[in-house]
Order: structure tokens, then C-alpha cells, then sequence
């Protein structure tokens, strides 16, 4: 009768996994998963898709991205040119003006940055809660149109 022996665990010797770099990380296999399919392993690559040769094509299949598609909300904000109630006191001072239309000027929005320090009438597409508050506290008109 054959008396079975457990084998003994050889954790502590060297020779243990063969060569002591083999056993460490993914570096004796050239990265894990598809890591170097652009350099040291791009034969693999062309051997697998012939047909894909061009380096566009080749960066496609890898799954590298180009660029990317800009929500229509941030796109359509962008679009709108505002202009702080600082700057529009700044404009009117400077120019003596009582009346401003920002259309002439480039600007749809009047947001409510600052304080005005004249009556101003302002004419503009939009205008946020606070900005009509301010315009009006000191004496103005905020014409929406």
C-alpha cells in the first residue's frame, strides 16, 4: 500500500516559479489585456485584422476615441452672450447713455453681478430675477423683447 505524502510549500524557496521575474505583475506577458496593441504588440493586431492595415483603422479597432459630441443643453448656452450688471453700469457711464439696447452691443442676457449707480432703460431678450430687481431699485426700466 502507497503511503501519500503531502507535498511541502515552497513559498520561501527561489526557485519556486521558475524565474523570480515571472512571478511578478504583468511584465514577462508585455502588459494584461489589450496594452501594447499599438507597439510591442502590434503584429498580434494585423495578424488578427488583415484588412484593417490603415492606422486610423488600427486605432479604431483598439478602441481609442475621437473626440467627443457636446450636449445640446451646453451648446445652446454657449450661444447666448450675457453681460453683468457691473459691466452694463460701466457701459452706460462711460458712454452718458439712458437708454441701452444690448442687441447693438452683442448681448441677449443681463445677469445680476454688481450694482447700478444711475437709471438706466435697458432693453434685452432675458433678463434674470435679480438683474430686473436692481435695474428697478435704482429707477430703471428692464424691457424684455
Amino acid at each position: 500500500m502507497v503511503v501519500r505524502k503531502e507535498k511541502k510549500r515552497r513559498r520561501g524557496l527561489h526557485t519556486y516559479h521558475g524565474a523570480k521575474k515571472k512571478w511578478r505583475g504583468a511584465g514577462s506577458r508585455g502588459g494584461r489585456g489589450h496594452s501594447g496593441r499599438l507597439k510591442h504588440k502590434k503584429s498580434l493586431l494585423v495578424k488578427d485584422n488583415r484588412k484593417y492595415l490603415s492606422a486610423k483603422s488600427l486605432h479604431r479597432r483598439v478602441g481609442h476615441k475621437f473626440g467627443f459630441k457636446l450636449p445640446a443643453k451646453t451648446v445652446r448656452l454657449k450661444e447666448i452672450n450675457s453681460i453683468k450688471i457691473r459691466d452694463l453700469d460701466i457701459l452706460a457711464n462711460k458712454l452718458g447713455l439712458k437708454e441701452i439696447n444690448l442687441a447693438d452691443y452683442g448681448f441677449q442676457k443681463v445677469l445680476s453681478g454688481g450694482k447700478m449707480t444711475k437709471p438706466v432703460s435697458v432693453t434685452a431678450q432675458k433678463f434674470t430675477e435679480g438683474a430686473k430687481e436692481e435695474i428697478e431699485k435704482v429707477g430703471g426700466k428692464a424691457i424684455e423683447g
